[in-house]
């Protein structure tokens, strides 16, 4: 259950993923076999039921938003296809260097974690919002009067027009020193 190989990738999907995404021919068939595996369904999509079976992502803190990333473009649909799969693992794909790729590129690993932040989707990281991820991340770890702190310094340092909120301008200068083509890397086997 869960691998039909008689719905094997056809040559001109494979490279026209290949031309989208930048993955090898190599990985993108071993990706199509993990796709393959997680739909126990069999109707050749993913349900956010299918992607909290990873478990990875269901131990995860975020892994609710992680998985939410998959359903962005079309938030009234709730399966993913392999080609939507494929786009988004794009943006965990390694960067490299003098390469063009629109999904990986450090403004687009800055937009999807800027996207993990936004959870009302306007554009903007507020307190509350800042205050929200944190709970997910370290839960009842930290008292509430710290993850408060650290939310509140958090948007006093990044915050430049003085709206105490977190545009996505400012959130890409408050992480320019930091590496975030590394950090926000996956390697994917050959």
């Amino acid at each position: 259950m869960g691998n039909r190989s008689s719905l094997m990738l056809r040559e001109e999907e494979i490279a026209q993923i290949q031309q989208e995404t930048g993955f090898t021919p190599n990985q993108i068939e071993r990706l199509y076999s993990r796709f393959t595996s997680l739909d126990r369904g069999d109707c050749g999509t993913l349900s956010r039921d299918d992607f909290l079976r990873i478990p990875e992502l269901a131990i995860n803190p975020l892994g609710e938003r992680i998985v939410n990333s998959f359903f962005q473009d079309d938030m009234y649909n709730d399966r993913v296809n392999f080609r939507q799969f494929m786009n988004v693992l794009a943006h965990f794909r390694p960067v490299k260097k003098n390469k063009d790729n629109r999904l990986n590129s450090r403004e687009a690993k800055l937009k999807f974690a800027f996207k993990m932040y936004d959870l009302d989707n306007d554009d903007l990281i507020s307190r509350d919002e800042l205050l929200a991820i944190l709970h997910m991340m370290v839960g009842a770890n930290i008292s509430e009067e710290q993850l408060t702190s650290i939310a509140e310094r958090t948007i006093l340092e990044a915050d430049e027009d003085g709206d105490q909120m977190i545009s996505f301008e400012e959130f890409c200068k408050a992480l320019q020193r930091t590496d975030v083509e590394q950090k926000m890397s996956i390697r994917f086997l050959n």
